[in-house]
């Protein structure tokens, strides 16, 4: 009991750790709230979960923004900012001040002093908002920040047609949530929707991500969620980084978010503890302040006795039910209530007999921790038909049932009055539409009236219509005259353009001597002479398809074939050996096992000693004439040349092949012939003639000096003289 009385205290001295809150918001943008929890005792995290950057392209946000200062009968009627980041990209993109007569819709207050930041405040400016005096149906000390309250605040701005038939803009960032837009297209606006910025799922560092993982561990901490993209990237990002037991303890962490559609996608992720505060920082911090208020209660109940304890509930039993632990294990009616249906505020407080149950709960529960420290028990729920001792509850339980009885009395009596003023305002709106509609009727039969008598102005344009169909009909066959005119002068353009195609081809043969491309000429010729008749364009058909005829069978050089064997060897010049860089094989002087001169004197006749020497004569021949190569160079020149000039020689010899694919290309054979053979001249006075690579490159000159370029290319004399003929009509 000492050490277990010892370790309690030592706990309790401990300075009590502050509780953390991890601001999802974007990075840069948290400034004023981060203030706020540093004041309220709270350690702010900064982990964006949605970064915001520039739109890939700004031309259209750029047009749009100059359509603003277009006369008031073209321009927008209403521009709509849907945040903050809105704002403050258009300003970005906009080359000069706002005009005075452009009203702006906005969202929330953010938006609001995003605006004032940019200059832009009322009454200078027309700004609505839904905190502007907009009807909407939350109190008017609590109103709600959504698509829906702006555009009650536009319909009570411009009344239910004020907008229809205008321009309205809405900038956004790239998607989002569609329903203001299909709104006011409902009401006859005609909408246009423009993006400003680009949401980005950010990846936090891996410091963030450590911190994560200790709050996760056990520390006290909350998540500020203020958006339901924000939600599903944390649902993202938690399956790549986190554990499954760390991920199961993130769903159990107490939420605030500021709307309750944010609250619902939440939920749908899976997270439990959820509170709405509702827009602004102070809001939000006022949520968390009453989330954490409880277990700093805690903590200073478990240091008295558990008899103290019991006294202290029973005279003030309501503070234990102001707000609920901030434990998993003491989660309490409020965050288990739904998160659409109120902000964040005080919890109401509990019956007595509930309080007085709560506290003798906590009292024993400090009172177990003096020996051990067990987790504490849930909170016992209040349930008003539990019947309780009537020494304590008796009177309790029937103030409790007038007190319900009361509160269905108030909501039902606040019910009919709120259901009785929309029926009123549906009479209304129905008195107006059908006063709308008794006008249109008025209108039509105006309208009618103008009909019947314009009937016969109608009639006197129709006379008018039978004589201009007359006039039409004459200068129709006017036209039909012209062109059949001009019919008959169709062989004669076709006979020019054949032409003109028989002159570019013989030139060109005359000039290359490309065949082929003169052969494909005088096919389209052909072709296009084929769609006229007459037996003088038979004649030129046939003198095309005798000069056809000559084409094919004129025999082709394969000058693709010599090119690339010019290319080949012009690849290999630098890697030639020069005579004076041939390889020399160093001779190796090796000595011969020793023989027996014995054998060979018997074999041979001779005496031994004599076949000794001349086995040392023949070992000194071997070993001098490996110290000396003998090799024979024709040209003297080739040993004298230096590196550099070795450099010179192949470029002198690559130039010249150069040249000769030139003057083939051209089919200019004597020039090609004589630089090939200055190639080959080199290559012989120059590079080792051993080499098998110099030989390979002289082989291939040779089959190109040996090709034929000597081909006489027929002309088309044939066809043109033909065709000149048929000109002068013989």
């Amino acid at each position: 009991m000492a050490s277990a009385h010892g370790s309690a205290q030592s706990s309790a001295e401990r300075p009590t750790q502050r509780p953390a809150v991890v601001v999802t918001r974007p990075s840069g943008q948290s400034a004023a709230l981060f203030a706020l929890l540093e004041r309220a005792g709270f350690e702010p995290l900064e982990f964006p979960l949605i970064d915001i950057g520039h739109v890939a392209d700004a031309a259209p946000l750029r047009a749009a923004l100059g359509e603003l200062f277009a006369p008031a009968e073209l321009g927008y009627a209403l521009v709509v900012f849907v945040s903050p980041n809105a704002i403050d990209h258009a300003f970005t993109a906009l080359s000069s001040a706002w005009p005075l007569h452009v009203p702006i819709g906005v969202v929330g207050p953010g938006s609001v002093a995003a605006l004032a930041r940019q200059g832009v405040t009322p009454p200078a400016y027309t700004i609505i908002s839904p905190g502007a005096g907009a009807t909407v149906t939350e109190t008017p000390t609590d109103p709600r920040y959504d698509s829906e309250a702006l555009y009650a605040a536009i319909e009570a701005h411009f009344g239910a047609d004020g907008l229809k038939d205008k321009r309205v803009l809405i900038v956004r960032g790239d998607g989002g949530r569609e329903w203001l837009a299909d709104a006011l297209s409902a009401a006859g606006a005609k909408v246009e929707k423009v993006a400003a910025y680009r949401r980005i799922v950010p990846e936090p560092s891996m410091r963030d991500w450590e911190r994560i993982h200790a709050l996760l561990a056990g520390e006290p901490h909350a998540w500020l969620l203020t958006s339901s993209e924000g939600v599903r990237n944390l649902e993202e990002l938690a399956r790549e980084h986190l554990t499954v037991d760390e991920t199961l303890a993130l769903k159990h962490v107490p939420i605030v978010t500021p709307h309750p559609r944010i609250a619902e996608a939440a939920r749908q992720a899976g997270f439990d503890r959820i509170t709405v505060s509702g827009a602004g920082d102070e809001r939000i911090v006022q949520a968390l302040v009453t989330i954490f208020a409880p277990a700093t209660e805690q903590k200073a109940q478990q240091k008295e006795e558990p008899e103290a304890q019991v006294a202290k509930a029973q005279e003030h039993g309501y503070k234990a039910s102001t707000a609920a632990p901030f434990s998993q294990s003491s989660q309490t009616n409020q965050e288990s209530a739904p998160t659409d249906s109120r902000p964040a505020s005080t919890p109401a407080h509990q019956p007595a007999q509930s309080r007085m149950t709560d506290s003798i709960d906590t009292s024993k529960t400090a009172a177990q921790s003096t020996s051990s420290t067990p987790p504490l028990p849930p909170n016992t729920p209040f349930t008003p038909y539990e019947s309780q001792p009537k020494q304590r509850g008796g009177g309790a339980g029937t103030a409790l049932l007038w007190l319900v009885l009361l509160i269905v009395v108030v909501v039902a009596g606040v019910g009919g009055f709120m259901l009785n003023r929309k029926f009123d305002q549906r009479d209304a709106q129905l008195a107006q539409r059908m006063q709308a509609n008794d006008t249109q009727t008025a209108a039509l039969r105006a309208q009618a009236d103008q009909a019947a008598s314009s009937v016969s102005a109608i009639n006197t344009q129709i006379i008018q219509f039978q004589g201009k169909l007359t006039d039409a009909q004459a200068q129709s066959q006017a036209l039909q005259q012209q062109y059949q005119d001009l019919a008959s002068n169709r062989d004669d353009w076709t006979l020019a353009e054949v032409e003109q195609i028989l002159s570019s081809a013989s030139q060109q043969l005359q000039l290359t001597g490309n065949v082929q491309l003169a052969l494909f000429a005088l096919q389209s010729a052909d072709t296009r002479l084929a769609a006229t008749t007459g037996p003088q364009i038979v004649t030129i058909r046939k003198a095309i398809a005798q000069d056809m005829d000559k084409l094919r069978a004129t025999p082709s050089t394969d000058l693709t074939g010599l090119a690339i064997k010019l290319d080949t060897a012009i690849d290999q010049i630098d890697t030639l050996p020069l005579a004076g860089e041939a390889p020399i094989a160093p001779a190796t002087a090796h000595a011969d096992a020793p023989a027996n001169t014995a054998s060979i004197a018997a074999a041979t006749h001779q005496p031994q000693w004599k076949v000794w020497l001349q086995q040392i004569a023949t070992g000194i021949g071997q070993q001098l004439s490996s110290l000396v190569t003998v090799r024979r160079i024709d040209n003297a020149d080739a040993m004298l040349a230096s590196p550099d000039q070795g450099y010179f020689v192949r470029e002198n010899v690559k130039l010249r092949l150069l040249s000769a694919r030139l003057s083939l290309l051209s089919r200019s054979e004597p020039a090609l012939k004589s630089d090939l053979h200055a190639a080959d001249t080199a290559l012989g006075r120059y590079f080792d003639q051993s080499s098998g690579k110099v030989k390979a490159v002289r082989l291939l000159l040779q089959q190109v000096d040996q090709a034929s370029l000597a081909v006489t290319v027929p002309d088309l004399n044939a066809s043109l003289a033909a065709v000149h003929q048929f000109k002068r009509g013989g």
